[in-house]
């Protein structure tokens, strides 16, 4: 399972347009800190710091190993919350599709390109979106249990949930209310209506709430399109 996480990682910040911003967004999914990942590495916190801005060359793949092999090796000590995670990532019938974000997407951005209404304009749309999940929605609530819950989350809860085939929009709502982890962004996909209970739900949760009338072909495609 490590070697599989770490040549996922690598190969994404090798791929990567702007490396430095995939290094940051993985650092920061690992929840570690410039100075934390420096000491482990044995170099300055100016080091990364420049690697990430891109005031530095970008890393050959050695040095990309090394930092990876640092964030694993990080995630281990403290218990290997993210390495969990990874295992828990496996599609469920209820997942239409899946992505992590080769790169942060603001959410505005994410907004923009799925032609989306925002239904809670006082929250604003200036969160950092790390991947999405599309659901089928009438699949989740009937066969969805507690541990396949989990799964939507993929690599990051900082995601968008995007939910299709929904009529008022309460139920999925009320599942997050009720769960621990919550995204940073959720997209109803051509609802009947949404509920003012759902409007509520989402802004005591403070979730950006999006409406979008594209079909879900085109909805996934405008997504695969993004980072």
């Amino acid at each position: 399972m490590r070697d599989q996480v770490r040549e996922k990682i690598a190969g994404e910040i090798c791929l990567s347009d702007e490396p430095g911003k995939t290094i940051r967004k993985w650092r920061e999914q690992f929840s570690i800190s410039q100075q934390e990942l420096s000491r482990h590495l044995g170099v300055s916190p100016s080091v990364i710091s420049d690697y990430e801005a891109g005031r530095r060359k970008s890393p050959g793949i050695v040095t990309v190993r090394k930092i990876v092999d640092a964030f694993l090796d990080i995630d281990e000590k403290t218990g290997g919350a993210i390495l969990k995670q990874y295992s828990l990532a496996s599609k469920t019938d209820s997942i239409i599709s899946i992505k992590e974000f080769a790169k942060e997407v603001v959410a505005s951005d994410l907004v923009h390109k799925i032609d989306g209404e925002n239904l809670t304009p006082a929250i604003p749309l200036d969160k950092h979106i790390h991947g999405y999940t599309v659901i089928d929605s009438v699949r989740a609530i009937t066969s969805l249990s507690s541990f396949d819950y989990l799964k939507i989350y993929g690599w990051s809860s900082q995601r968008a949930l995007v939910f299709t085939g929904v009529r008022f929009g309460r139920s999925p709502m009320i599942a997050i209310r009720a769960h621990p982890l919550k995204p940073a962004m959720v997209v109803y996909q051509k609802p009947e209506q949404v509920d003012e209970l759902a409007i509520r739900l989402a802004e005591l949760e403070n979730i950006p709430l999006i409406r979008t009338t594209l079909a879900i072909g085109d909805l996934v495609d405008e997504l695969q399109s993004l980072g």
